[in-house]
């Protein structure tokens, strides 16, 4: 290519440059037939395949790797992926770390920023460029401090201190909570907050210490084994909010791990995020992802209480009345029963009969008296007729002896002075006998 593009150029018209001319063509003509002469024309690539073919040596030569550097040319463009820079005093890396994977990082890396990255090497054929996909991001200083936390929990845990069967129960209503936390910080209000919403009833009692610092650890031991000791709280909570891995660092101490351990008190962790774990959340009774979290975890919820009362008085109400009900019908049909057996009713109805015959005995007995009155009126008729008392009435009189009562009918049976009673048709006399005559 390159001696056809001379052969076509234009003769120049001064001697002297023709000569030098010349001979240029005819140095480039030899050289491009010594280097056509040892390049075969079939191993010519295109941009795209050599690119390619370097990614996959790179991905395949290399594989995954952790880099060591500080963070330079960090940009985070709207679709959530990070582009940066790895760089030491001799040299520098670019770096991508995809949004899938940036969202799990435990920090947003800053300008300057030494950190340890783990990804594969490969290329970026658009441009060429050489670059570490990374897939896990730490602070470099950050790396101690993790070794450590896996240290010491691998080692607390085969003393026992992480085991299930320690755990104690929280109570069911707790009548005071203790908290041990800092007393300005953002999860005390957050707590208190909570616990006022859902349970206003418990007390509360606030162990005040710090929570970060060289002083954080000292102090919270010295707080749980005062609660534990003076034992005036029924559940414990051991709280604070986010932060970094340095920033958490005191609840991942020993001491205050074996603090919990001994303490007498149920005890639950609110520390940090969702994601954050700590020594004292293993070591703990309960562990909660939040200060909220946690006292949420150790109060029932009293709206929820009264709502189950309420509805459990409503059925105790219902089941009053049904009760209720069925008992006023038990017991009208124990009265209709007894009404009908009652001894009153049945008096009642002998009372009626007694009227009844009383009415049939007053009505017979006035039949059989009228009756039995006029045969003694017809009687008496006819003894009228016959009676003495109406001979008497014509000045007769009955005379009867008064020693004996003996009807006298004969002046022979009565002695000169004897007595005698004579019967008149009114009145009756009491006489001697002056004299006799036969």
């Amino acid at each position: 290519m390159l001696g056809n593009s001379l052969s076509e150029a234009p003769q120049m018209t001064d001697p002297l440059t023709d000569l030098t001319t010349g001979a240029m063509v005819a140095a480039a003509a030899n050289a491009t037939a010594a280097l056509s002469a040892t390049v075969p024309t079939h191993a010519i690539y295109s941009v795209s395949k050599l690119n390619r073919e370097v990614r996959m040596l790179l991905e395949s030569g290399i594989g995954q790797i952790w880099v060591r550097g500080e963070v330079s040319n960090l940009a985070r463009p709207s679709s959530g992926h990070w582009y940066f820079s790895l760089k030491d005093p001799d040299a520098q890396l670019r770096c991508a770390m995809f949004r899938a994977r940036n969202s799990l990082a435990r920090f947003t890396p800053r300008e300057g920023q030494l950190v340890i990255a783990y990804g594969r090497v490969s290329l970026y054929e658009p441009r060429g460029d050489y670059q570490l996909l990374v897939e896990y991001l730490e602070d470099a200083g950050l790396g101690a401090l993790q070794r450590a936390f896996e240290e010491l929990k691998a080692r607390l845990a085969a003393e026992g201190l992480f085991a299930a069967e320690r755990k104690r129960a929280l109570p069911v209503v707790p009548r005071r909570i203790g908290v041990i936390t800092s007393p300005t910080g953002a999860a005390i209000r957050d707590i208190l907050h909570i616990l006022a919403r859902r349970f206003p009833a418990a007390a509360v009692l606030i162990y005040p210490v710090p929570v970060q610092g060289a002083a954080a650890a000292p102090a919270i031991v010295a707080a749980l084994d005062l609660a534990s000791a003076r034992a005036e709280c029924d559940v414990l909570i051991l709280a604070r909010g986010g932060g970094s891995l340095e920033d958490l660092w005191a609840f991942n101490d020993e001491r205050v791990a074996r603090a919990i351990h001994r303490c007498g008190i149920p005890l639950v962790t609110g520390i940090g995020h969702e994601i954050d774990f700590t020594i004292a959340d293993f070591v703990a009774d309960l562990r909660a992802p939040t200060p909220s979290g946690a006292a949420e975890l150790v109060v029932p919820d009293g709206r929820a209480w009264l709502h189950k009362l309420s509805q459990l008085g409503a059925r105790f109400a219902a089941g009053m009345r049904r009760q209720l009900q069925h008992e006023h019908t038990r017991f009208a049909a124990l009265m209709r029963r007894l009404q009908q057996a009652h001894p009153g009713a049945r008096l009642s109805q002998y009372s009626q009969r007694l009227d009844e015959l009383e009415g049939r005995l007053q009505f017979a007995l006035q039949a059989g008296l009228a009756a039995h009155a006029a045969r003694l009126e017809s009687a008496a008729r006819a003894l009228q007729g016959v009676s003495p008392l109406a001979t008497l009435g014509r000045g007769f009189a009955v005379i009867t002896r008064s020693a004996d009562g003996a009807l006298v009918t004969a002046a022979a049976q009565l002695s000169v002075g004897e007595t005698f009673d004579a019967t008149l048709a009114q009145g009756s006399l009491h006489a001697a006998v002056l004299a006799s005559r036969p």
